[in-house]
């Protein structure tokens, strides 16, 4: 940092003209100065030049600082006068200027400095700044930056209209350019962007010309712009964004649009032209040319040659002129983040451009000549905080400077130099990067020396490029023993000189020099000695080959280098064989044993490599064996050996035979034969091999051996067998091949199998007779078809000879030749026996006797008889019980069930008597029969089949939580859960150490083994469910234990699986325990002492978690402790009257237990308060010490005790009135629920609607008409001006000169105060003015909220001197009339997408239920009803009918079932019946129901009209009943119609106001008669109203009977949920509050801090005043202020309690309810706390969140103006303004004088003219007649 200047916070206000004056100016505050232009001065000479400085405190004045010091003032004002404001003094609102030098004769230095400076418009301080204007800065004409009239400016008519928001200034040759974007007034009204030109030298403005530049896509919001170069030629880098609708807020969707300079330039002097010379029309006629601004010029027809002569204009030509034809370009990139900030770059003939954007990311892009663009990198320079225009260059171009709200960022312009190798720096894909290959390294073009010579420097963006590669390597390979040349083929080659050389380096040894012949390189190999060792075990290795130019490498190749050597001793069998088929070039030399690279053997002899010549190898070679290769063990045996090619040993060197057997090697001589065809033959002496095999044979390598040479083998064996390995007995031994030669022989010790020579006698010729073991299994099926297994010795030799030989229990048994063993195994296939049979297993082999097993076969009929259960799911999963006899027939692997075609699993070990087996899905559902196999046997369970019923299916379980003790009942409701035979409740937990571990390797892939690990640990615990019925089941939840996480639940229901989640949509949860303190918790010890007739109460923590009072068992030693009361600390129950046993042995006293599940406590022991447990102290010591005390403690105890009565009076009323609540709503649960189901039933069909466009929303104009102008019959928004049309111009010119006023903040204040002031002002009159400011202000909202703040700052001024907390209690100024306005406002789309919805569910809920019960016409009061009020008390009968009533649906006519009450009046039942027929109908879309008659219809010909009254009617004295369906006797499923009534009937009238319908009024007579419909009203006509009113009272103040109250409280419960939703919808902070509530809340706790009041009731007062009571009272009141429905009395009267409760749980005083208390109070007392606790959650997390929404509400207000500004009617509301200015002239003109801000401003002689032309008379008339009237007013 060199040198920091602080130009800011200091005192100023906006609405204020410097300097200030704190007593002059109110509003003034410690205001930032935001700095809105910075721009360099050259200097004159040698002067270093300096910086002016603009910023937007003081009106936008500026100031001239020191360049070589900022801190040095040049110049600064602090009296400026009013043409030296610059800068707009809005932070939000930009200015943009550039600094010019033009030549000038008239001054001394030739030279004039000037600043063209264009400022957006500003709503606060003066008006008349022009959009575009010129400043002389030298030299220096007193006062600087002055707007001197010489110097230019634009005059444009109405400039907020316009409304220019300016994005950049710059020069471009002989022009200064502007670009903004602004309201498009000529054509649709819309905001577009505009490019503006001026001539340099023109400083009357004449060449102004704009040209709208068009970016397709919709991007019409110009947000930044750079004035670059591309493809060699000047351009326009311009960012735009997509407006919000119809207003200059820019939303996420943005585009680059470059637009070049010449089309720019021919565009607008093609604009200048057309209208120069053709009247603004082109040569189609179209109009392409106009004068904007509303000047009074116009397009004209001057020569042809004007633009040639006057190019920048003339005092004779038009001005300022607009293009009609807009400049288009198509996005070179678009972004869905608004894009803040453009730069551009030049990197090697292409052009780049970089993006900042609204998260904090600069883009990079790479603009291409066809002016496409390709994103190739995106940089996160300061995450969430947008990047400012102001981005920039350094000289270099290596960084760029990012401008962010708090911090500036220097970002390289790209990474080139971290990319260390070829590849990944082409990877980058980067426009300023390329590999310079020469020089090794990732650089920029101009910085590798020869980037201009071909394949020197690899672009990095260009995807055909590739690196230095070599392409082959010739010879690939060689040996490791020898030095050659090998030549790389290389591509991308690059040119040397030829002084300069490549050099080869191998592996990490020393580089060799390469020769270069085109693209290949020769280089030499290393010397053998050089090469690094071969790898153990391999006979090649890989060594990198690199290409070096210096230290740098070029590229790599990679070159083999193999040993022959190693080929030959890696495989020892077959030395020459593997050396001369080897892939590399080797050759055998036999008499050396060399494997070699070379042509040529020491000793001559030669075999070369035959890989690729096909024929005989020339190996010296032994290839087959002469003699038997089965040699037997323990005879002498010798072996005979072939080999070839063995000539070429010439030494005298022996021969011998080895014999490897398990590593022990057996030399033979061997006596050499030579025969005719080069083949030798070799007899190895006799050996008689000894080995121990378990097995017949062994396998033993065998070859030959010339002296210490080993002739190639080719894998030569010895079969060594031994006859008595594993032939046990005579068939097995027999059986063994005769080439073995085994036999069996009978000699001693003991029969065995030998080799023949081997035995001494004579070999057995037979075997004897067969032996049998054990035969499995022992039974079967009368039919046969299951498979015997006998096991034995000399059960034959081969399969042939036990064919037909088999027979079990007397029948023949099928041997199958699959399952034989030779001699020790058959098995068979079980023949039928036609009847039960046992007997022996009989095997007979060839002619010897037969082998007969001791166990005994049964032929067995097995049964099925039964089975349980007889159904299950389709899914499978029951375990089925099949009973029967006999059912151990055949092994369990014979055994298998089925139902139908579907398997049905064995589970469990059969027995004879029953099966268990599992059932598995089916497709679908049925009976089915159940199949048993016994082999092929088939047995079928008779009369019975098991019925695959539908999937059990859960539709709600609930609580969703219990506590770790588990336990806790979980009450399961569904379909089809009587289909189950045992449902389980599970829970899947995880170790918490487990988690840990998770936690630290969240970052890391796990293994599929950790995985596996981690999975391993999940295990899950189960409770089993008890079935209730078809549709419920109850499970208690599984004990869990705290050092575990719960990871799911589900219920297993057999084979379906139904997690939690997926039935409520939310996981279940798992609670600690709750805690329970003992009853005395200072002395557990000691009992608690109890008083009869009270309760015993409990504390604890978290008792209501997972937990509700009716789950919680309390006992008292051997009996019920009755629990009435459970809340979150506190449980209290009613033990006996009489002291319980103990159930404890050791213990007199019963102890108190509670349950909560599986959870049980013991609270301690419990002591009954009894009058005969006294002390048994003397009576003589009991009378002193009483005097002894009496006189100490007298006086303490009588105070002591009068106050702890009274508290404990009142704290034992309260819990009783709770007690007795609570209990009545448990007796109205029942109901309730039965109640809800229904009424939900219904709002299921209804929600359907609701969703869509069901959701009957009032439009804004008819919402803010209600809101704005309640109970108004008129509707002010629709009317017209009620003018004459002569007058009607000059007096709307009036009015629109009315409205600038009111947008002057000091006009609008002294206008309202005025008011104020005046005795005859009403309070009516405030609220209708404030409602016309409202629509008068409605499209300039932050203007609005401004006015609307101060007003409030100036209110809390007034009752922090009185009483703070009375503020906002009622609407008695016209600001707090306003604030509810603005609330109104700002909160209607929050109606719109969130409350709206709960709100009308609960509106329904109420009409449906209330429909339900009868509802008096006349008093309106009403069976179900929330209001005791409005209760209709009496007893009345009634019976619901179903009318079928015929519905006109186009053509078709069609029958609609509609639910009616037979005492129903008839309009009563038209409106039920357009209820359900105009269900989805808007309410004001509906025919009247008087417009309409109700038409009985039955039979054919029977038509009857019905209506409420006719000749039919019941007159009883003077009584008159309005006639009902009872009346008419219609019966149930009558058919009635609706038809347009013919003529007005005599009916009784109904009053229709808004949407509201008042029941029958009480004194509306007829012919001197009283209607009644239900019940006669009590109340006589004779009494006056004022004593009606208070005897009413009385009777309301009456205590309400119980059986009413349970009436209420079941109406209560019924629509709970729906209270809740719209309570929970209004207060929740799950989604973000409403940005005004947030807004408003925090300007509440500012002024609260401001004025230091810190008592935090008084802030919740005001927060509550302003929002719950003063707007979401009034439309849960009113919901048809929102909705497009009707209101009855009966429904009023319910909302109204419902509105009550809303208020009381918005209050901070304790809710505490008694016997007398109101009964609305009552009804929600166990509510209302939660409800309070919402409200103080609601407003602390508002208060918590961080604050400075203030941005996010003007560009909220800025929408909200432009979306409904058209719906309002400002001028009539106007001229309603204007009769209230009329009114109260003399004062309101006399206020405006007597300030002296005012006079400056001429605020009273501007509202003289708007009299004037309101009121068609000169200003001065005006004056004169207002003197008159005040001089009359003074003599009077």
């Amino acid at each position: 940092m060199i040198s920091h200047v602080r130009t800011g916070p200091h005192l100023d206000s906006p609405d204020c003209l410097p300097p200030i004056v704190p007593q002059d100016c109110p509003s003034a505050t410690p205001t930032h100065n935001h700095n809105k232009l910075l721009l360099m001065e050259g200097g004159q000479g040698v002067e270093p030049g300096s910086l002016i400085v603009c910023g937007s405190l003081y009106q936008g004045i500026c100031e001239k600082r020191s360049l070589s010091n900022i801190s040095q003032i040049i110049y600064q004002t602090s009296n400026p006068v009013d043409t030296q404001y610059v800068a707009a003094n809005d932070p939000r609102v930009s200015t943009v200027a550039v600094v010019i030098t033009v030549e000038n004769k008239q001054e001394m230095s030739g030279m004039l400095h000037l600043m063209l400076v264009g400022r957006g418009y500003t709503s606060k301080g003066p008006g008349d700044i022009p959009p575009i204007t010129t400043r002389r800065l030298f030299p220096v004409v007193p006062p600087p930056f002055s707007q001197e009239e010489e110097l230019g400016k634009l005059v444009v008519g109405s400039y907020s209209e316009y409304n220019n928001h300016f994005v950049k200034a710059v020069t471009h040759g002989e022009h200064v350019y502007f670009l903004f974007s602004r309201r498009d007034m000529w054509h649709k009204k819309e905001y577009r962007t505009y490019a503006s030109r001026l001539c340099a030298s023109d400083r009357s403005f004449y060449s102004y010309v704009e040209v709208p530049l068009l970016c397709h896509g919709g991007y019409n919001l110009a947000q930044a712009a750079w004035l670059g170069n591309h493809s060699g030629e000047p351009a326009l880098f311009v960012v735009m964004a997509v407006g919000q609708a119809s207003t200059p807020v820019a939303t996420g969707q943005s585009a680059l649009c470059v637009y070049g300079m010449a089309k720019l330039d021919a565009m607008l002097r093609q604009a200048q032209e057309v209208c120069y010379t053709e009247g603004g029309r082109g040569s189609s006629g179209q109009e392409e040319a106009y004068i904007e601004y509303a000047v009074s010029s116009k397009c004209l027809k001057l020569p042809k040659v004007s633009l040639l002569e006057y190019p920048c204009g003339g005092e004779h030509t038009p001005n300022p002129i607009a293009s009609a034809v807009p400049l288009p370009a198509t996005p070179t990139f678009s972004s869905s983040t608004l894009l803040t900030a453009v730069t551009t770059a030049t990197e090697a003939g292409h052009t780049i451009a970089f993006l900042g954007d609204r998260e904090g990311k600069l883009h990079k892009v790479l603009v291409r000549s066809d002016w496409s663009g390709d994103l190739y990198d995106s940089v996160v320079v300061d995450s969430g905080n947008a990047v400012a225009s102001d981005i920039l260059l350094d000289d270099r171009q290596q960084h760029i400077y990012v401008l962010t709200s708090g911090r500036l960022s220097k970002v390289p312009v790209s990474s080139c130099e971290k990319q260390s190798d070829c590849q990944s720096c082409l990877t980058l894909r980067d426009p300023h990067c390329g590999w310079c290959v020469l020089e090794g390294r990732c650089c920029r073009k101009h910085q590798c020396q020869r980037h201009l010579q071909s394949n020197h420097w690899l672009w990095s963006f260009e995807s055909t490029k590739q690196c230095v590669t070599v392409q082959t390597l010739q010879p690939a390979n060689q040996s490791k023993d020898e030095q050659t040349q090998v030549t790389l083929s290389v591509i991308q080659l690059p040119n040397l000189t030829k002084a300069e050389s490549l050099f080869c380096v191998f592996g990490l040894l020393q580089p060799q020099p390469a020769i270069i012949m085109g693209t290949s390189i020769t280089c030499q190999t290393p010397a053998p000695e050089l090469l690094p060792d071969m790898p153990a075990g391999s006979d090649h290795m890989v060594l990198p080959v690199s290409l070096k130019f210096g230290h740098v490498t070029i590229t790599t190749g990679h070159l083999t280098f193999y040993d022959c050597g190693a080929v030959s001793r890696l495989n020892q069998s077959s030395q020459c064989l593997s050396c001369v088929s080897s892939v590399w070039k080797c050759n055998w030399c036999p008499l050396d044993q060399v494997c070699t690279h070379n042509h040529s053997c020491p000793n001559k002899h030669i075999i070369l490599n035959q890989r690729n010549s096909p024929g005989p190898s020339l190996c010296p070679l032994v290839f087959s064996m002469q003699s038997s290769a089965l040699v037997p063990m323990g005879l002498s045996s010798s072996v005979v050996l072939q080999g070839r090619n063995l000539d070429v040993f010439t030494d005298d060197a022996p021969y011998v035979c080895v014999v490897e057997i398990n590593g022990l090697r057996v030399n033979l001589t061997a006596t050499e034969e030579r025969t005719h065809n080069n083949t030798h033959t070799f007899t190895c002496s006799p050996h008689e091999f000894q080995y121990t095999v378990s097995q017949l044979q062994f396998s033993a390598p065998v070859y030959l051996r010339r002296g210490e040479r080993r002739i190639d083998s080719a894998g030569l064996h010895l079969q060594l067998y031994d006859c008595s390995a594993g032939q046990s007995d005579c068939s097995q031994c027999r059986a063994v091949p005769d080439e073995y030669g085994c036999v069996w022989c009978p000699g001693s010790p003991s029969p065995s199998c030998v080799y023949n020579q081997s035995c001494s006698t004579t070999p057995a010729d037979t075997c004897p007779p067969p032996q049998i073991t054990q035969v499995l299994p022992v039974s079967g099926p009368l039919e046969g078809g299951v498979l015997v297994t006998i096991t034995g010795s000399n059960l034959g030799m081969r399969y042939q000879d036990v064919v037909g030989g088999v027979t079990v229990a007397g029948v023949q048994c099928l041997p199958r030749r699959d399952g034989y063993e030779i001699s020790t195994r058959v098995v068979c296939e079980l023949q039928p026996s036609g009847k039960q049979r046992k007997g022996s297993v009989l095997v007979t082999v060839g002619t010897t006797s037969p082998g007969r097993s001791t166990q005994i076969f049964t032929y067995q009929d097995p049964r099925l008889i039964d089975l349980v259960p007889d159904k299950g799911p389709i899914s499978g999963g029951t375990r089925l019980t099949i009973r029967g006899q006999q059912l151990l027939t055949g092994q369990m692997s014979d055994l298998s069930a089925f139902l139908g075609p579907q398997p049905c699993y064995i589970v469990a070990e059969v027995k004879d008597t029953q099966l268990v087996c599992q059932t598995g899905s089916s497709p679908q559902t049925g009976g089915v029969t159940v199949q048993v196999f016994f082999g092929k046997a088939e047995r079928t369970v008779p009369n019975v089949t098991f019925r695959y019923l539908d999937d059990p299916v859960i539709t709600d379980a609930k609580p969703s939580e219990s506590f770790f003790a588990g336990g806790r009942i979980i009450v399961v409701t569904g379909r089809n859960l009587d289909v189950v035979q045992q449902p389980v409740i599970s829970v899947w937990v995880e170790p918490l150490d487990v988690q840990r571990v998770k936690r630290r390797r969240r970052l890391t892939v796990l293994s599929a083994r950790q995985q596996l690990v981690f999975n391993s640990t999940m295990t899950t615990v189960s409770e089993r469910c008890s079935i209730v019925s078809s549709s419920q089941m109850t499970c208690p939840t599984p004990t869990v234990t705290p050092e575990v996480k719960v990871k799911g639940v589900w219920f297993q229901l057999d084979n379906v699986r139904v997690h939690y989640e997926s039935i409520k949509g939310r996981s279940f949860t798992y609670y600690p325990n709750p805690e329970l303190f003992p009853l005395n918790r200072e002395f557990p010890e000691s009992p608690h002492r109890f008083k009869p007739g009270g309760v015993i109460a409990v504390e604890g923590l978290d008792l209501t978690r997972a937990m509700s009072r009716q789950e919680v068992r309390a006992r008292l030693g051997d009996q019920e402790c009755d629990v009435k009361t459970l809340d979150n600390t506190h449980l209290y129950c009613e033990p006996p009257e009489i002291q319980p046993m103990s159930v404890d042995d050791g213990n007199e006293l019963p102890a108190l237990q509670v349950f909560m599940g599986n959870l049980q406590v013991d609270l301690g022991l419990v002591q009954y308060d009894s009058d005969s447990l006294l002390s048994p102290v003397p009576l003589a010591a009991q009378i002193s010490l009483a005097a002894g005390a009496a006189v100490i403690i007298l006086s303490v105890l009588v105070v002591i005790l009068m106050y702890r009565r009274k508290s404990k009076q009142a704290l034992r009323d309260y819990k009783k009135v709770l007690l007795q609540l609570e209990t009545l709503e448990i007796n109205v649960g029942d109901q309730c629920r039965k109640e809800f189901t229904d009424l939900m039933t219904e709002m299921m069909d209804l929600s359907s609607d609701v969703g869509g466009p069901g959701l009957p929303l009032l439009d804004y104009r008819t919402y803010a008409e209600r809101v704005f102008f309640p109970g108004q019959q008129t509707a002010l928004l629709s009317r017209q001006l009620d003018l004459p049309e002569s007058r009607r111009p000059t007096v709307e010119q009036g009015l629109q000169q009315l409205n600038n006023l009111l947008n002057n903040r000091l006009f609008l204040s002294r206008f309202i105060h005025t008011l104020e002031a005046q005795q005859g002002f009403s309070q009516r009159d405030r609220g209708y003015v404030a409602s016309l400011l409202t629509i008068a202000l409605h499209d300039k909202l932050e203007y609005f909220t401004e006015v609307m703040k101060n007003l409030l700052q100036d209110l809390v001024q007034q009752y922090v001197a009185k009483n703070p907390k009375l503020m906002l209690r009622r609407t008695e100024t016209v600001v707090e009339k306003m604030l509810t306005n603005w609330m109104s406002i700002c909160l209607y789309s929050f109606l719109k997408e969130v409350a709206g919805e709960p709100l009308y569910m609960l509106y329904r809920a109420i009409k449906y239920q209330v429909d339900k019960g009868p509802v008096d016409a006349v008093t309106g009061k009403a069976k179900r009803t929330l209001n005791d009020s409005h209760l209709l008390r009496e007893d009345i009968d009634f019976c619901t009918m179903t009318l079928t009533v015929l519905v006109k649906n186009g053509v078709e006519v069609q029958p609609c079932p509609v639910k009616v009450l037979d005492t129903d009046t008839i309009t009563q039942v038209k409106d039920k019946i357009m209820d359900q027929v105009y269900r989805g109908a808007p309410f004001s879309q509906r025919p009247a129901a008087d417009s309409l008659d109700l038409e009985w219809r039955s039979g054919q010909a029977g038509h009857l009209t019905l209506s409420d009254d006719d000749v039919t009617a019941v007159v009883q004295g003077r009584w008159k009943r309005i006639n009902t369906l009872q009346h008419y006797k219609v019966p149930d499923g009558a058919t009635v119609a609706l038809i347009p009534r013919s003529q007005s009937g005599v009916g009784v009238n109904q009053v229709f106001q808004t949407g509201e319908k008042t029941p029958m009024l009480e004194g509306e007579e007829e012919e001197g008669l009283r209607l009644w419909h239900l019940v006669k009203s009590s109340e006589d006509p004779e009494i006056p109203k004022h004593r009606k009113s208070s005897m009413r009272e009385r009777e309301r103040a009456k205590a309400i009977p119980e059986i009413y109250l349970t009436r209420l409280l079941s109406m209560k419960g019924t629509l709970q949920k729906f209270v809740d939703d719209v309570f929970v919808a209004i207060l929740s902070t799950k989604r973000p509050p409403p940005i005004a509530v947030r807004f408003f809340f925090d300007f509440l706790d500012d002024m609260a801090e401001k004025h230091g009041i810190d008592d935090p009731e008084t802030v919740h007062i005001w927060k509550t005043n302003s929002l719950p009571l003063r707007f979401w009272v009034n439309i849960l009141k009113n919901p048809q202020f929102v909705l497009d429905v009707q209101v009855t009395d009966s429904i009023d009267a319910i909302l109204s309690v419902i509105a009550q409760t809303f208020i009381d749980s918005c209050t901070t005083s304790e809710h505490k309810v008694g016997r007398d208390s109101p009964v609305n109070k009552l009804l929600y007392a166990r509510e209302i706390p939660r409800y309070k606790q919402l409200v103080e959650r609601y407003y602390s997390d508002i208060h918590s969140a961080a604050s400075g929404c203030y941005q996010e509400m003007n560009s909220t207000l800025t929408e909200l103006s432009g979306s409904f500004a058209s719906e309002m009617n400002s001028l009539v509301a106007l001229h309603e303004l204007y009769k209230y200015i009329n009114k109260y002239y003399d004062q309101i003109i006399m206020s405006l004088e007597e300030d002296s801000s005012g006079q400056k401003m001429q605020l009273a002689y501007r509202l003289q003219q708007v009299a004037a032309l309101v009121e068609n008379k000169s200003p001065s008339e005006k004056e004169d007649e207002d003197k008159s009237s005040s001089a009359a007013l003074t003599n009077h």
